[in-house]
């Protein structure tokens, strides 16, 4: 017997008859015998039009009564899936936020999960039951609903199973696992049956949608297992581990695990500016005050005059506010011009092999300038390299890589 967390996406509840499918999975896994908690996001677009209502009532809007609406939909959820569990003849229940309780910050829209009571859960599970969870949310010390932010219904599972010490935490998307790339750019994209958790916290930050990096985060801490797998069909998905657990399902490693692409990415180039001690700090000073996330950073140096220039990138929805943020400084700084573009995207290489392996950024950069695609920023960590190209270039230069790094499936036609 095994005690496990389930949690299923939107697209997975969107509709009575989706959630009756999700009800099958479910108790497939209770008649097996496993403890079973289920987290469930709100139906798909459901948030978004709570969200609208919202800015709708009103532009400048209380956050805590924007987290009573937007919280809702985890709600309706959770019950019409408790409800269809009982018509299957199984002893489930739907249990908010509050009712655990699932202790929040007081951050509303943004909450970080404190810590979760799981004294109504071992409950449950010695009366042989099942717990419906709204995804999503908690309660504050102050006893309000509060959110996590988009995305939060990943976390709220992971936290749960870490909480109620699961064997593993099982993750449903519209996805049967983690390939080495985006199949509808490379059909030949193999899917992984096991990866680490730094390299899924990396494929996350650099374009991955499968998993929130938050989630991924919070079950590296606690060395929690997850799995992501279909609700649509049965094939087995892909299971994030820790390094020290690779032997276990893998002995053979691919020097690279994937290839990522994230076009939400913004350049900013700064002319003309002062050669000096101090001006860099200068730059990233006030963005970080104004909370912009800084990713990719360039500086080259002009030999006449003794100027520089200096290119970072931006997520593109920070563009506006770090150019106001920049001309606001304008002339403390010094610089001459500001330039920027969006017709650009990261693509990234990512894998645990790098460690021990030399010549992978070379690698990359020979492959992409022999199909005469311009690198136009390049930043690294210990399993990743990311290189800033043109838009343009996005399905070639991934297509380029996934082959130059052997990742193809030989079985799968191109």
């Amino acid at each position: 017997m095994a005690r496990i967390v389930m949690k299923f996406g939107g697209t997975s509840m969107a509709g009575i008859e989706r959630i009756r499918h999700v009800a099958s999975l479910v108790r497939r896994e209770a008649e097996a015998g496993n403890e079973v908690a289920v987290v469930v996001s709100a139906m798909a677009g459901e948030t978004d039009r709570l969200v609208h209502l919202c800015r709708e009532a009103a532009s400048l809007y209380d956050p805590r009564e924007y987290d009573v609406v937007v919280a809702s939909g985890e709600q309706v959820t959770s019950g019409l899936l408790a409800i269809t569990l009982q018509g299957m003849g199984l002893n489930a229940r739907s249990y908010m936020g509050w009712q655990l309780p699932i202790r929040t910050t007081t951050a509303h829209s943004a909450a970080l999960i404190d810590h979760i009571e799981v004294d109504v859960l071992e409950r449950v599970f010695d009366a042989g039951g099942i717990a419906v969870i709204p995804g999503f949310q908690g309660v504050s010390d102050r006893g309000d609903v509060a959110t996590l932010g988009r995305g939060g219904s990943d976390t709220s599972a992971v936290a749960l199973a870490a909480a109620m010490k699961a064997d593993r935490c099982d993750i449903y998307t519209d996805v049967d696992g983690v390939y080495t790339t985006d199949p509808r750019i490379v059909p030949r994209a193999r899917k992984l049956p096991v990866i680490t958790y730094e390299e899924m916290l990396e494929l996350a930050s650099v374009g991955a949608k499968v998993l929130q990096t938050r989630s991924v985060g919070l079950a590296m801490r606690h060395n929690l297992p997850i799995k992501v797998l279909s609700s649509f069909d049965d094939r087995p998905g892909t299971l994030v581990i820790g390094d020290e657990q690779l032997e276990d399902y893998d002995m053979e490693r691919q020097l690279i695990t994937g290839i990522a692409h994230d076009k939400n990415e913004a350049m900013i180039t700064l002319t003309g500016l002062p050669d000096r001690p101090g001006t860099v700090a200068a730059i990233f000073t006030p963005l970080a005050e104004a909370s912009v996330n800084v990713d990719m950073i360039v500086q080259s140096v002009h030999d006449t005059g003794g100027k520089s220039v200096v290119t970072f990138t931006v997520p593109t929805a920070s563009l506006a506010q770090s150019v106001d943020t920049l001309r606001k400084v304008k002339e403390s700084l010094h610089f001459d011009d500001i330039i920027t573009d969006t017709d650009v995207v990261k693509v990234s290489a990512v894998g645990v092999g790098m460690r021990s392996n030399p010549g992978v950024a070379a690698q990359m950069f020979r492959a992409l300038a022999d199909r005469g695609i311009n690198i136009m920023a390049i930043t690294t960590s210990e399993i990743k390299v990311s290189v800033l190209i043109p838009e343009e270039y996005t399905e070639l230069a991934v297509r380029v890589l996934h082959t130059a790094y052997g990742l193809d499936d030989a079985g799968t036609a191109a």
